[in-house]
């Protein structure tokens, strides 16, 4: 009989953990949509430095697609209004 208690309880482990996980990957794709352009731009900025160019464009684009984002964050209260405005670039 305590075997049987001691499967329930680490089947139950099992599952707390996958809701926490899921959770995470929730909150995840919520910040992506909200601060995915800005994470490109700064990422191409980056590669731009790295290989010797320059990357003034990807900076000032990143700045702007932060400022876009802090702006929605203000004035939007769903997340469906912050998907809207990414699926239009």
């Amino acid at each position: 009989m305590q075997f049987k208690l001691k499967t329930k309880q680490l089947g139950q482990g099992m599952m707390e953990y996958v809701i926490i996980v899921a959770l995470i990957a929730v909150a995840a794709i919520g910040v992506y949509s909200t601060f995915g352009q800005t994470v490109r731009n700064q990422t191409a900025g980056l590669a731009k430095e790295i290989s010797g160019n320059d990357s003034n464009g990807q900076i000032t684009a990143a700045g702007a697609a932060s400022d876009d984002s802090a702006g929605r964050a203000d004035t939007k209260k769903g997340m469906g209004d912050y998907n809207v405005k990414n699926n239009q670039k």
